[in-house]
């Protein structure tokens, strides 16, 4: 369990698993080929020896004063999937939640980066045969535009996601639309970081001077730091999600910005630097 502080802000990564999938599975141009330039520095902790590229789904679990906020609900237990590793799951992940002082009845904001099905899953749980919300003392914070584009439209990946993760927590009446600029706390904001979903945000974190910003899935893995135009092809937009990498990337390279990437596995913390005419990750 990885922790940071930024200011008076306490960050800490509750892991529900790590996949080590072929980079080609994401971004159709990262074969092991094209990825040995950059070896030096993914491996050890973003590709393994197989030249297979490690993704973790975790949440981020935020202590801003007395707000509790957790960042990205993972995959959920006991929901069907259509990747094998990610279905059905029952792991641990409440219990660490827990562990790190997010007890689910503690937790007064929800917040997911968007609405694809690996960062709703812990929204609700199985009760009595049917799917309630899991943080039932908490506000849900959904972008607005990003549930105008979804609300008529099924996650290409798991179209199941909607009727288990995220129709329950409106029916329960626990969802705030908000804009993507929403300020979360003094220290907590949304940023509109989109292309890979219409309202794709990210969560910047600023306290004491200190600043920190959770991606989201703006990039799912390092790599795309070196090629932010290598097609992702979880993208809804490409084009506006290449964009957004590359606006991010010159605003936040070389500068005292942590980044914490959402599926970025341990050490899941660094900076941005340049690399000559690119730009890499260092931890």
């Amino acid at each position: 369990m990885e922790t940071w502080k930024i200011g008076d802000v306490e960050v800490t990564r509750i892991v529900e698993i790590v996949s080590a999938v072929p980079g080609t599975m994401l971004l159709p141009k990262a074969t092991p080929e094209n990825l040995v330039d950059l070896h030096d520095w993914l491996q050890p902790h973003f590709l393994d020896g197989d030249g297979q590229i490690l993704l973790s789904v975790h949440a981020f679990a935020i202590r801003s004063g007395d707000a509790r906020i957790v960042v990205d609900t993972c995959l959920g237990a006991g929901k069907s999937r259509p990747l094998p590793d990610w279905s059905n799951l029952q792991t641990s992940f409440l219990t660490d939640l827990e562990a790190a002082g997010f007890a689910a009845e503690s937790v007064d904001r929800v917040l997911c980066t968007h609405l694809h099905f690996d960062h709703v899953g812990w929204n609700t749980v199985l009760q009595d045969g049917k799917w309630v919300p899991t943080f039932r003392n908490a506000r849900y914070l959904v972008g607005e535009q990003e549930w105008g584009f979804w609300k008529d439209e099924d996650d290409p990946y798991a179209p199941e996601a909607k009727l288990d993760s995220i129709l329950p927590i409106f029916e329960a009446g626990l969802v705030d639309l908000v804009d993507s600029n929403h300020v979360v706390t003094d220290e907590v904001r949304l940023i509109p970081t989109p292309g890979h979903t219409p309202g794709h945000v990210s969560v910047e974190i600023h306290s004491r001077g200190e600043r920190a910003i959770v991606t989201g899935d703006l990039f799912h893995h390092p790599l795309q730091m070196a090629h932010p135009d290598w097609e992702d092809v979880a993208d809804v937009d490409g084009a506006l999600a290449h964009r957004s990498r590359v606006e991010f990337l010159q605003g936040n390279t070389d500068r005292p910005v942590l980044i914490l990437g959402t599926h970025f596995n341990a050490p899941t913390a660094g900076h941005i630097v340049r690399d000559g005419d690119a730009y890499r990750f260092v931890v």
